[in-house]
This record gives structure tokens, sequence and C-alpha cells, in this order.
């Protein structure tokens, strides 16, 4: 075929197959019109899964009766006018592409009202055909109709889901928007029925309750405010305990600047920062809001705008990561106002390969240096978080009493967490000490990894490997940290290169070196069946208080629970 110009309406219908996915993209980018115009309010009706009917009204600034035409123009937008706009932008949309895609494959009606205008206008597009404006009865804001989605594109209406598969995924992206600006009402309907309907939340207590509302009540009651700016970095929302997770990362929502994305720089810093009190394979629970620069963010990375691209990732990573971990610090007793989640049959953690075998000499040491703490105590004034040891329970659980109720605690997972802190902290106070490798290993690699490793000469060093080229294609490992000396080099090597070719940073070192401190903690911990006196068991109660991380082992698990006076007598039926 020779070269031709395609018409408009058909680039407007290439253009929507890729912000027109499904009903739920249409929703998405209306809303964030909405959400752009200043809106204090949204109303989502649908009807069919949407592709009956998508209804978005909103109370924002409208549109003024001149513009409303040119809001179905391609690439005509009030949000951006020059290249330094678009490169710092810091509205949801800016491309102009949204109305006039859904115009081109739905019967679409924008009616609206200005700001200060005395009366509302209206205008339709049926298949991208657009009319002329007319009077219309309508509040100050905006309403946008689509009715018959993809009806002129069969092809693309065959492959919608179900009408209760197609508004799920309305009903999702609905409850991120509503989370990323808790100050604005919203409120979604399906098929006339009320699904969700939240007022605007203006205070610190409002917004934990719209939390609630979207990731339920068991989150909201086992999560912990994070709130703080570092280097023009801001980071805020709510992150779950660590004996709150999950079997998969679906309640982990990212904002950046208000817009929902899903980025791996800021999933890795988080899991970075639960490494080492999130039990195996499962996953963390956030709501979290990241504000910058707009500068430092690309948001024109992706056609649906999903995803961003950092500037300077390797920065943002860092003050994710270190926000959040600062945070975790304080899950132990009495340093977060939330009690650790009951254990229940469907909470039950695997002990793992961990030997309940007698104490070593470490051991008998520490029970020891407990005895001194005991006799050093001074007299009791104040009922502490984790109370008063009563007894010992088939030589694994310490039951104390506090002001709750009952304490039961794990004395095992409890020391292994606070020997593991005491390795970490005595670590991390020494200079990094290397150690030669008495054979240097030479590795084959690939011509690319062999270049980037004389690229990345100072971040090896820093995780100190020493590491030359020896070829073309071959590589020679003569140092490793003194800690890994018996690792499999070479598998940790290939692994450090593939994270710094994904993301030009590596935790490699670090997790492993973490590994080897945990099994060191795990076998110098006080184990099952070891007899404790009552003074030992409130010495190793205190030092618990004042560990960081102490609600949990160093593998996930938790340290102690609590069970409520209330609770007992519900159990013994006290009362009735």
């Amino acid at each position: 075929m020779p070269i031709l110009k395609l018409p408009s309406h058909l680039i407007n219908q290439i253009a929507a197959g890729e912000v027109v996915e499904r009903p739920a993209s249409v929703v998405k980018e209306l809303v964030e019109n909405s959400l752009d115009a200043s809106a204090q309010a949204v109303q989502i009706d649908i009807m069919a899964g949407g592709q009956k009917l998508i209804r978005i009204r909103d109370d924002g600034k409208g549109i003024a009766r001149q513009e409303l035409e040119l809001a179905l123009a391609r690439h005509a937008t009030s949000k951006i006018s020059s290249l330094d706009d678009l490169e710092a932008v810091a509205s949801l949309g800016f491309r102009g592409e949204a109305l006039p895609s859904i115009a081109s494959v739905a019967r679409l009606t924008l009616s609206s009202r200005a700001l200060g205008a005395d009366a509302a206008w209206q205008v339709e597009a049926d298949g991208g055909a657009v009319s002329e404006a007319r009077p219309a009865a309508h509040p100050q804001g905006t309403t946008v109709e689509v009715h018959d989605l993809f009806y002129n594109t069969p092809a693309r209406r065959r492959f919608l889901r179900t009408e209760r598969t197609e508004f799920g995924h309305i009903e999702k992206w609905v409850r991120r928007l509503a989370l990323s600006r808790p100050e604005i009402a919203f409120s979604l309907t399906h098929n006339r029925r009320v699904v969700l309907n939240l007022v605007a939340a203006g205070t610190e207590e409002l917004r934990r309750q719209r939390v609630a509302a979207i990731c339920g009540e068991s989150f909201a009651d086992q999560c912990v405010h994070v709130e703080t700016e570092t280097d023009g970095i801001a980071l805020s929302g709510w992150i779950g305990l660590p004996t709150f997770n999950r079997s998969q990362p679906d309640l982990q929502y990212w904002f950046v600047n208000g817009r929902s994305v899903s980025d791996k720089t800021l999933a890795h810093a988080v899991r970075h920062a639960y490494r080492d009190v999130l039990f195996h394979g499962r996953y963390p629970a956030y709501v979290l809001n990241l504000t910058m620069d707009p500068a430092g963010v690309d948001a024109n990375a992706h056609p649906a705008k999903h995803e961003v691209r950092f500037r300077d990732g390797r920065r943002v990573h860092g003050v994710v990561a270190q926000a959040v971990e600062v945070a975790l610090r304080d899950t132990r007793p009495g340093g977060h106002n939330v009690a650790p989640i009951p254990m229940t049959r469907d909470r039950v953690f695997a002990q793992g390969a961990m030997p309940l075998a007698p104490s070593t000499n470490v051991v008998r040491e520490t029970l020891a240096a407990y005895q001194s703490m005991a006799a050093a105590e001074p007299e009791r004034r104040e009922v502490p978080p984790l109370g008063f040891a009563v007894a010992q329970l088939a030589g694994v659980y310490i039951l104390a009493e506090n002001n709750d109720g009952l304490v039961v605690v794990d004395m095992h997972a409890a020391h292994e967490r606070i020997v593991y802190e005491k390795l970490k902290r005595g670590y991390e106070d020494r200079d990094l000490v290397r150690q030669p490798l008495l054979v240097p290993e030479t590795i084959a690699v690939a011509e690319s990894e062999a270049n980037l490793v004389e690229q990345s000469a100072h971040l090896l060093d820093e995780l100190g490997l020493v590491v030359d080229r020896s070829g073309p294609t071959s590589l020679t490992v003569r140092e490793v940290p003194t800690l890994l000396k018996n690792a499999d080099v070479e598998a940790l090597l290939r692994d450090v290169l593939a994270d710094l070719s994904e993301s030009g940073r590596s935790s490699r070192i670090g997790d492993a070196t973490d590994d080897c401190l945990a099994t060191m903690a795990c076998h110098h911990s006080v184990r099952a069946n070891r007899s404790l006196s009552v003074d030992e068991m409130n010495a190793l109660l205190r030092e618990m208080e004042t560990t960081e991380r102490a609600d949990q082992c160093n593998h996930g698990r938790p340290t102690w629970t609590t069970i409520t006076m209330s609770e007992l007598d519900r159990l013994f039926l006290r009362g009735r």
C-alpha cells in the first residue's frame, strides 16, 4: 500500500487502544480529570460493568463554553503549554488524549458549568463526531456520560469480561484514587446500588477511617503511621506491622505526587526494609505517598501513566528504605500503640529448621547476665508493656501479667531477636573487614557483565568485593567480606551483577550478611526446655522492651501476643 495520511477518526481509535483498555480505564482517566479540576466531591455511576453507562460527576472548576468542543480534540489540554511544563508536570493528566479517545469508541455527553459562569453548556460526541454546544441544566462542575462503550469496535467489545469482572476492575481503581486523595469525597454506584460512599477526610482519624474502609479494619488496626521528609523527598502513609502480612502483594499501594503507580524501585525499597522482620514467602501491606519535585519524576514513561521513572532512583530508594526501616525499629513492646495480632489457627508460623537442642556455654553466660540484670532491677513502680512474669509453660513460653491481661512470650524467638540485634550492631560498628581468598576465583561472564564490573568498581568496593577483569569475558574475585568467606562466591557475584544491571544497586551482600548473623543468633539463643527463674524471665521481658523490632524474631515469627481480660471473660462466660 502507498503511504497515506490516516483520517482523524482512525487516529483517535488507534490512540484509544492505548488509553481505553477497558471500562476501568475510562473511569480512571475521567476521575483524574475531575481531580485535576480541583473537585471536592466525585460521583461515579456505573451500569452493566461500564459497558452500558459510565457517568462521572464532579464539583470542580468546570469548562468554559468556548472550550467544550476543544476538550474533545486530540492533544488539546489546559495542563501543559511547553516542554518545561511537561518535564515538571504536576497534574494527573496532561496529554489531551483521554476525552477524544473515549469519544471515538463510545457515545459521549460532556456537560459543564465553569466557575463563575451564569449557565451550563453541553456537547455530544458520537463515534468521534462532535456537536455544537447547547445550553444545559447543570450545577458548577462537570459531568461526563459514556454510553455503549466499544459499540463501533465490536472486536474490542468481545474481549471484555463479564459484568462482574469489569466492575471489579473499576472498583479497584476507584479505591486507589480514593486512597490517593483522602480530602475528597467519593461515591460509587453499580446498577443503582451504592458500593462506596466515602466522606472527605480532613483529620488524621478520618484518614485512618478511609484506609480502614478501603483496606479493611484489620489493616487499620495493625498499621503504623509514617510521616517523614529527607532531602526534599517526603514519605507519608501507613505500613502494616510485620505480623500483619499477606500471601501475595495485593495490599500494596504507591502514590507518587498523588498518582497511583506501580514501580520496581519503590517496591524493592520497602521489601528491603522488611527483609529481616517478615516471615519467608509473605508480603508486607502498606499505603504510601511519595511527594517530591515533579522535575525529578518522569510521568510520561507509560502510555496509561501506570509507571513513573525517577531521575535519581538510588536516592529515592535509599530515602524510602531508610524511612520504613526506622518506622519498623519501634515494632517492639510499647514501641507503637498497636498490639500484635492474636494468634489464630490460620496464623500458625512454622519453626523452620531450628533444632530445639540444649543451650550452649554462650546461653549459660546469657542467663548469668540476666540474673545480674534482675538483681539490679529497681523497685517496681508501674507495669511495663510486657508486665511481670508469673510462670513458664512447657519450657517454651513465658506467661506474664500486664495492665491488659495475660501476655504470652515465645522465649526462644524473643531472645533470638535480642541476640540478632546485638550482633548486627557489633558488625555495623566495625569497619568492613575483607577476607583475601587463598585461591582467587575466576568466573566466566558475558562481555557486558565484565564492562559493568569496570564501571561499578566503587560500588563493588563499598560492598566489600575486590573483583578484577582478567579478560574480555572473565572476572577474578580476590577478596570478599570476612563473614561471607564460606559463601558461594560465584553465585553471590552473579546476583550482585544482575542487581546492578537492573537497578544500579544491590543489597545482596547485606542480605547474605544478615542471613549469617541470623544463623549465629539462632544458635546462640535460649532454646526450648530451658528452665528460667522468675527474675530471669523478667530480665528477658525488659530487654525485649528496649530492643528494636522485638515484636518478631528475625525469621518473621511473632515473639509475643496478649489475651485481654475481656477476652478471658468472654471465654469463661463471665458477666452472663
